[in-house]
């Protein structure tokens, strides 16, 4: 007996479809790298209230915040889908699949953009709005559209839009902008290059395809850890500035500096190993993954601080 012929897709297969579709959009905004700006906004709003604001307030600034940065990683998406295209890293993105189309993915991304701002405008203040549209043109304009693909320096300057939410989190709490943001500012901008180059690394032979001039493409290994060296010195300067200029406790001040050490420790390990072959492989994702602890517990560490009675 041959079997029933479907003349229609289940209702299973529809929704099936459907939550995929949501999923590639959700995937264009690149929710692993919101969720590591959003780590260092908490911990600023805390250091800025002296404690937890209110509720709501960090509720709008969070999500505030992760439209803002999900409308700028949209953009990219839909201005590099050429490159996206020739890297293996990125080739499966959803502009490139065709799963979401070009005009799909920039009216989504402007309509995310000006949502953020509209509602940082209205649920949070104007200072907080202002600072987040500086953050979106520093990403898709100073740093997707003229450094990217013109300089090695690319992600040194165009990591500030990385930065910027620390500021952010600070003008939601103050209404503007004090010294101790100014060096959690730059606690982030030198580490931008230690946590992004090691990614670089490993996906060289990608952007060397692509065209982009990432320093680990155009300088030699030795060069690009010991620009890192330097960086992440720097690095742990601004986390020890913070300490007088915000009121950090000497409990916060052994954490950032046996952190810093540590992060300091691995690049060396990268420097070294890059003099030296016989050391064996550079084993940078290592310090990649290491980066991304680094900050994540510098956050914790600020946060809890606020509360330490000393």
């Amino acid at each position: 007996m041959p079997e029933p012929v479907r003349t229609t897709a289940p209702p299973a297969g529809r929704g099936a479809r459907a939550r995929q579709h949501a999923g590639a959009y959700l995937a264009l905004t690149k929710p692993r790298v919101i969720e590591l700006l959003l780590v260092t906004t908490l911990p600023t709003m805390v250091l800025a209230q002296g404690g937890f604001p209110s509720v709501w307030l960090i509720l709008a600034t969070l999500v505030g915040g992760a439209a803002a940065a999900g409308s700028a990683n949209v953009l990219n998406c839909y201005l590099d889908r050429d490159i996206d295209q020739v890297m293996n890293r990125t080739k499966r993105r959803p502009l490139v699949t065709g799963e979401i189309t070009p005009r799909a993915a920039l009216v989504f991304g402007l309509v995310l953009g000006v949502g953020s701002l509209a509602w940082l405008a209205l649920a949070v203040n104007t200072a907080s709005a202002l600072l987040t549209a500086a953050a979106i043109l520093i990403y898709v304009v100073g740093y997707t559209m003229i450094l990217k693909r013109r300089t090695p320096q690319n992600i040194v300057w165009g990591g500030a839009a990385g930065c910027m939410p620390v500021l952010i989190g600070w003008s939601a709490v103050t209404g503007g902008i004090s010294w101790a943001p100014v060096l959690l500012f730059g606690v982030i901008f030198f580490w931008t290059p230690p946590h992004y180059w090691p990614l670089s690394i490993k996906f060289r032979r990608d952007y060397a395809a692509a065209g982009v001039p990432m320093l680990p493409v155009v300088a030699a290994d030795t060069k690009v850890a010991r620009e890192m060296i330097l960086y992440t010195i720097a690095m742990i300067a601004c986390t020890l500035l913070l300490v007088p200029v915000a009121g950090m406790t000497w409990v916060y001040a052994v954490v950032a500096l046996a952190l810093g050490l540590w992060f300091l420790a691995l690049c060396i390990g990268l420097y070294r190993r890059a003099q030296d072959p016989s050391r064996g492989k550079l084993h940078a994702m290592k310090v990649f993954h290491g980066s991304i602890t680094y900050l994540t517990l510098l956050s914790i560490a600020i946060a809890v601080d606020v509360f330490l009675p000393l």
